[in-house]
């Protein structure tokens, strides 16, 4: 998209005109994000939701304008929403595309890796304190816009289509992964907790959604509010232990260089007890299977998406999706045979 289309966008919020910069951002998988910078310095991140992917942005904004009220401390340092001219949380083009302004939050940065065990501890005390300030709210006046979205049971029902739907050649190249998504799945069916309280969780806590300060590598806040809803803290958890304690990336190809980074996860199991939450028993109990739950199901989303031939995530080459998905099952392997290690570690910072 061009500067003169974005700038047409900008004129429906009550911002300066002519930006000095316009950056596209492309860390992300969904929407597509700019950074509109005054002075040469970034003042706001514009982005472009992705309606086929959030089919309903009014509860989606509605969930996020209603966290935003409580993500208000002195410890917690979140961008803010920028209304439209006429008050609204988001802007509808006359086209049908939907746009949101935020404040850019100055001199911060984010990180697809972690590097050190302050970076690890500060991600797990950030976290902590979002689900604090946000342990007071009430499920029930938050909208679920994405329904079952965490659900393996449901993700295991979209996989089983997929595998009907797709071609031959496809599910020939995905043979070994569809074998993987079969055996493991079916041992975490069997381990899916039960009977835990509904919290308002981020829901995509992967560490390029974690700001931190670029002064003093303190942890700032949560950026993406895209998927907040009810949910289980070991959501949240696991999805960002996965990328905290793992130095390779998402779609790595060479299976060796995934790793469970052990002085990481305690750092970030050590930060998070420091701010979170009272957890009940059950919750505390839960986290080992939020351990091995999250990369598997974002594994089985990323193979489903691969034999419905790329239609979810945004992909740079043709198997993509199919490396995303050996990688995460990996990563999902090594967090279940260091699942003793996790529980000791759980018990000696959230001791019952």
């Amino acid at each position: 998209m061009g500067q003169k289309e974005i700038n047409a966008v900008l004129s429906g919020f009550p911002v300066p005109k002519d930006p000095s910069r316009i950056l596209s951002l492309n860390a992300g998988y969904i929407n597509r994000s700019y950074a509109i910078a005054y002075g040469g310095k970034p003042a706001y991140v514009l982005q472009q939701l992705n309606t086929q992917v959030f089919e309903d942005i009014t509860a989606l904004m509605d969930n996020m304008s209603l966290a935003l009220i409580s993500l208000q401390r002195s410890d917690y340092s979140g961008p803010e929403l920028i209304p439209t001219k006429t008050g609204a949380p988001f802007l509808k083009t006359p086209s049908g595309e939907y746009w949101r302004l935020m404040t850019f939050v100055p001199e911060s940065c984010s990180y697809f890796f972690c590097t050190s065990e302050q970076m690890a501890s500060e991600a797990g005390r950030i976290l902590g304190v979002l689900h604090d300030l946000l342990k007071k709210a009430k499920p029930e006046q938050y909208k679920v816009f994405l329904p079952d979205f965490h659900s393996l049971s449901r993700r295991f029902g979209q996989f089983d289509k997929a595998l009907e739907r797709s071609s031959s050649d496809r599910k020939q190249k995905a043979g070994t992964a569809i074998k993987i998504a079969l055996a493991k799945g079916a041992r975490l069916l069997e381990m899916e907790a039960k009977r835990l309280p509904l919290r308002i969780c981020h829901n995509d806590t992967k560490m390029s959604n974690f700001l931190f300060s670029k002064e003093d590598g303190k942890a700032l806040c949560l950026i993406d509010l895209d998927t907040l809803m009810p949910g289980y803290f070991h959501f949240d958890f696991g999805d960002a232990l996965r990328t905290i304690v793992n130095p390779a990336p998402e779609d790595e190809r060479d299976l060796d260089k995934i790793s469970f980074n052990r002085n990481y996860c305690e750092a970030f199991v050590s930060g998070l007890s420091q701010a979170a939450p009272p957890l009940s028993p059950e919750e505390i109990e839960s986290l080992t299977y939020g351990a091995q739950l999250m990369p598997f199901l974002h594994g089985l989303r990323a193979l489903t998406d691969y034999l419905l031939g790329d239609l979810y995530y945004r992909v740079n080459y043709p198997n993509q999706n199919l490396d995303r998905c050996l990688a995460l099952f990996k990563f999902a392997a090594l967090a279940e045979a260091e699942r003793p290690f996790l529980n000791e570690v759980i018990k000696k910072y959230f001791p019952e």
